[in-house]
């Protein structure tokens, strides 16, 4: 049994993904090979709540290839893209049955991607200390990467630059990394596959989707998005949507009350996660400076917030990330942990559920169908307690937001299709 795994946001799920999923199989011949994504599950990478809902976006991938969905913690998923890469592909792996990894890429080729993964060791005195001269330099921590990276590999033929200036490709790296401390005995068949430019990104589909704030009409989401997403997963979230399932998430009103909860914390804030580096005192100061009107209420593409968050010291996905971290409790210590502790099932087809079958028989971590299984297990494992609560800490924040009960994701049982 051919077991495809990919490591993915669905935010939301468009053409790109199910062109990813349909290449994958294509690649390994086998029109039936289980297609396995990881998925964020309450918050993104770019550290901010997803637009659609963990579920929503799991009956979009099941309805377009998709056989299992499995969730990503928030502690992986809004992280820097090492950290998203190592915990998605350590879930992956740890199934004990995926045989393939496919990823894309935008930039390069999968022969320059292989040779500077293979080079890159972020761990070695050389690359620290050109890592530290480049942030003297007054880089920002992704440009400073990108240069130390850049400056301690040798003879690769091709346009480097070009790399590490393409987010896909920089995950593609992270994943090849990932990959190389997991799979050591590199049993994992590794699939690249080159992102269709014809096709619109994430980043567009969502900018579409929010210029249709604060209304929401249905007509106008179908107008607007048709095209953009596959039918299916179209079809998938609009049927939600018209069914009072979730509302579209009012992101300002999310950061307006985030910076209202700091100006308010007596202590603390400098142990949250990504608060390092004075970001703490940076971010108060910053709501100690704001001014009627400097974050209006109908900022939904956040402008305002990033023109008034704006600095060369620090990224706005690094501010973001310190701030969903501050609010769903998210300690520096946490992030230190590399290895997701249990496996979480948001979702299955009837090839799926044989899939998870076997799963259940090779994996050597605990796995969670329902939230209510993780009670006992907290009791016992310390790691997973802190990991599972957290995320659904997240997910109170962002149910929130989507119109339901805070309590929603103590409820909520895997999609079956």
């Amino acid at each position: 049994m051919r077991v495809i795994g990919i490591v993915a946001e669905f935010n939301p799920f468009h053409q790109g993904h199910e062109n990813l999923i349909s290449r994958a199989r294509e690649i390994v011949n086998d029109p039936r090979a289980i297609v396995m994504p990881v998925i964020s599950e309450s918050f993104v990478q770019r550290g901010l709540p997803a637009i659609l809902p963990s579920d929503v976006r799991t009956k979009q991938a099941l309805r377009c290839g998709a056989d299992v969905v499995l969730g990503l913690p928030f502690t992986y998923s809004c992280a820097p893209s090492a950290r998203f890469a190592l915990g998605g592909i350590a879930t992956l792996i740890a199934t004990g049955v995926v045989t393939d990894i496919a990823f894309g890429y935008d930039a390069g080729t999968p022969e320059l991607l292989r040779s500077l993964a293979e080079q890159t060791d972020e761990n070695s005195p050389e690359f620290k200390e050109a890592l530290k001269k480049a942030l003297s330099e007054g880089n920002s921590y992704p440009a400073a990467r990108a240069a130390a990276i850049k400056s301690t590999v040798h003879d690769i033929q091709g346009n480097i630059d070009e790399v590490l200036k393409s987010p896909n490709s920089i995950l593609a790296l992270e994943y090849l990394s990932a990959l190389k401390k997991i799979d050591k005995q590199r049993r994992i068949n590794i699939i690249m596959i080159p992102r269709d430019q014809s096709l619109e990104s994430a980043t567009s589909v969502r900018e579409k989707m929010t210029g249709l704030a604060p209304s929401y009409s249905q007509a106008a989401l179908f107008n607007a998005l048709k095209g953009t997403m596959p039918d299916r997963s179209l079809a998938a979230m609009l049927a939600s949507y018209s069914a009072g399932e979730f509302g579209f998430p009012d992101m300002a009103a999310y950061i307006r009350r985030a910076l209202m909860h700091l100006s308010s914390a007596l202590s603390g804030i400098g142990d949250c996660a990504y608060m390092g580096d004075d970001l703490d005192g940076y971010l108060k100061n910053l709501v100690s400076d704001l001014r009627p009107g400097d974050l209006p209420s109908d900022d939904h593409f956040l402008r305002s917030f990033a023109k008034a968050a704006d600095t060369k010291r620090f990224t706005m996905t690094r501010i973001y990330r310190a701030i969903a971290s501050f609010e769903a409790g998210q300690n520096k210590d946490l992030v230190k942990l590399d290895h997701p502790p249990y496996i979480r099932v948001l979702g299955f087809n009837r090839e799926g559920r044989y899939c998870l079958k076997i799963i259940g028989k090779c994996t050597k971590l605990p796995v969670i169908s329902n939230p209510s299984d993780a009670l006992e297990l907290c009791s016992s494992n310390e790691e997973l307690k802190q990991v599972f609560e957290l995320e659904m800490r997240a997910s109170a924040i962002a149910n929130d937001l989507y119109g339901r009960d805070i309590s929603y994701a103590w409820t909520v049982k895997p999609v079956m299709t």
